[in-house]
């Protein structure tokens, strides 16, 4: 494979043309990205961006534009055509952008705002291209008066200059600017923008951009992948639901013969899951619970969601409970599972179906990055609108936390009852409660610290489509529950030993897992919380800052070390006679190293060199010393 040349080197000074403007500055090559075909350069303020080759120019060939350019124009009439590079939404009269533009090249960088007044033009200080010599004693005659004109404006402009720099050094933090500048550690002010959540909600507003290009990598596959995975995902789900009721359940034999057509469906059995669902969706419009913000959008707009998922659970409890006091036989679950999983997997297919079709009148701004290629398949898979919503009715923050979720833990109940009435037992097996209990303590601790999602991959960055609406209401519910359904057939007693060494493992990797990601969420929302005071941290060009203490400091993804812990504690008190039970062990060994990729490509195309020194303070990504 021939690699791509790489037309300048670490450590080249070159021009580098400033994002949204014809204005060119002196930037020094920090590196080259060869995936995404990136240079990461730094201005001379300490501004660090990414830019194409098309916008760098060598500074030899730049300069000998600039004194053609010069010989056939007055220095006035072409500063008089220049623009600033915040003003790129409106064009102003010749003479205000000449004003303004004169302002710019006294040492100023681009303003955040769209409309900028004179006095808001300064943010960041770069340093322009000068006008050669040559070029300042081409004049004539016949554009004389022009620039005393001229001058007299630039002199106005230079005052107003002034007194946008004394503002600047006032408030050295004030309007990041839509590209969300800031200086490096060691040449100025190094605190996070998020430090403030006023003034991170009011960055955001200004760094609205619902244009923005959907250029973004495709995931899983790509656009041939979502055809494989929209085949894949619904056949495997059903091979697994077949294989775990033969009496040799292994993930390597071959499939069990399809039963007829008949046995896929039961009206009853979609009966129940639609009551179940509206039942959740119920207990979510409830006027119960705090409201919660999430992240900031692209749009600068900050949704609310309602937080009542342990009161959600809570209720549902006391509901089944009371249900199976009057008489309601819960082991309907264990003999019709494959008609439940049918009935899930067609209401995901036609909330799915529901999902893109309303995308396609969702404004630009309110679509997912990631899933706006522009093939029908692919967005339909990644999910096309970011956060699609009915009034105040979030469908996906609602089909992430609620029907699914809870769902797991009424099935996983529902397994002990089966197994007790098959087996006949006065009570469930060790090893059923262990499941049962470990699996409870993993849906109740993220209901009761439901807020915590809002600021997870899936609710800032993932559309809403297939993928999403196919996990919660079928995967989620009908997989994770394989180990307590393997149970009720395969029994597997457990010494005391084994028990507290079970006991021992779930509770070191839920402390992991909660700490971890306790100390993530109180980050990401405010990073001057003086409590946070003793985390330490690596600021990036974003503005954004990147952990490198506390949990966050021993591996990459510490969250993702406490969830591999917990799932081995879910899975060794199934045994090992069968591979299956073992299957979310496996699964989510591949799905965390496929998301650790996937965060890997995205950050270091976001924080260029600083994600580099992060990677070089962190080395391990989730197991240390090993991965």
């Amino acid at each position: 494979m021939k690699m791509p040349t790489v037309k300048y080197q670490r450590g080249d000074m070159v021009m580098g043309r400033w994002p949204g403007s014809s204005l060119y500055y002196e930037v020094k090559v920090l590196g080259f990205d060869a995936k995404s075909q990136l240079y990461t350069v730094i201005y001379k303020d300490g501004t660090e961006l990414e830019l194409k080759e098309q916008d760098i120019k060598s500074a030899s060939g730049f300069q000998t534009r600039s004194r053609s350019r010069s010989r056939s124009r007055s220095p006035g009439r072409r500063r008089s055509r220049s623009r600033s590079p915040a003003r790129t939404t409106r064009r102003s009269s010749s003479r205000t952008a000449a004003a303004l533009a004169a302002a710019a090249l006294t040492e100023s960088a681009p303003s955040s705002r769209r409309d900028a007044n004179p006095k808001d033009v300064l943010e960041v200080r770069l340093t322009p291209l000068q006008p050669t010599k040559a070029a300042e004693n081409n004049s004539n005659n016949k554009y004389e008066k022009k620039e005393e004109k001229q001058k007299e404006e630039n002199n106005t402009a230079n005052k107003v200059n002034e007194k946008s720099e004394a503002k600047a050094e006032a408030e050295p933090e004030k309007n990041q600017g839509r590209y969300n500048l800031r200086r490096r550690k060691d040449e100025g002010d190094a605190r996070p923008v998020e430090a403030q959540p006023e003034q991170q909600e009011k960055d955001a507003k200004l760094a609205a951009a619902p244009a923005a290009s959907p250029a973004t990598p495709l995931d899983f596959g790509g656009k041939l992948g979502a055809y494989f995975w929209l085949l894949f995902l619904p056949a495997w789900v059903l091979f697994l639901v077949l294989q775990v009721n033969v009496d040799d359940p292994s993930l390597v034999n071959f499939p069990p013969p399809l039963p007829p057509l008949e046995a896929f469906w039961d009206a009853q059995a979609l009966g129940f899951v639609v009551l179940w669902i509206l039942f959740q969706a119920l207990l979510y419009i409830l006027p119960v619970g705090k409201w919660s913000e999430g992240m900031p959008l692209r749009s600068g707009e900050r949704l609310r969601y309602r937080t009542n998922g342990f009161f959600a659970i809570v209720v549902s409890s006391v509901a089944v409970a009371a249900a199976v006091h009057q008489g309601l036989d819960l082991t309907y679950i264990h003999s019709h599972f494959l008609q439940l999983a049918t009935a899930s997997f067609l209401i995901s297919v036609l909330l799915s179906v529901y999902l893109y079709v309303r995308s396609l009148y969702a404004a630009p701004e309110q679509l997912a990055l990631g899933g706006n290629s522009g093939n029908l398949a692919y967005d339909f898979f990644k999910g096309h609108e970011l956060n699609p919503r009915i009034k105040d009715f979030d469908l996906k923050f609602f089909c992430e936390m609620r029907p699914g979720l809870i769902g797991w833990c009424l099935i996983n109940f529902a397994m002990a009852l089966a197994e007790m009435k098959l087996q006949n037992l006065d009570a469930p097996s060790h090893s059923m409660i262990l499941v049962n209990l470990f699996q409870l303590l993993y849906v109740v601790d993220g209901l009761w610290n439901e807020e915590a999602i809002l600021t997870t991959m899936d609710l800032m960055h993932d559309g809403f489509g297939f993928m999403l609406a196919f996990g919660d209401l079928v995967w989620v519910p009908f997989t994770y529950t394989l180990q307590a359904y393997y149970l009720v057939s395969h029994p597997n007693p457990l010494s005391l030993p084994a028990l507290a060494a079970i006991l021992t493992l779930k509770l070191v990797g839920f402390y992991i897992f909660r700490k971890s990601n306790s100390e993530k969420n109180a980050f990401r929302r405010n990073p001057s919380d003086p409590q946070l005071s003793y985390l330490e941290s690596i600021p990036t060009a974003t503005g954004k800052s990147l952990l490198v203490s506390g949990w966050w400091g021993v591996v990459r993804h510490p969250n993702y070390l406490g969830d591999l812990l917990m799932a081995l504690a879910w899975s060794l008190p199934c045994g090992f006679s069968h591979l299956l039970p073992w299957y979310y062990m496996i699964y989510f060994i591949i799905l965390l190293v496929h998301r650790d990729s996937r965060d890997m490509s995205e950050c270091r195309r976001k924080y260029g060199s600083a994600w580099d020194e992060y990677c070089r303070t962190v080395r391990y990504r989730i197991i240390p010393s090993v991965y």
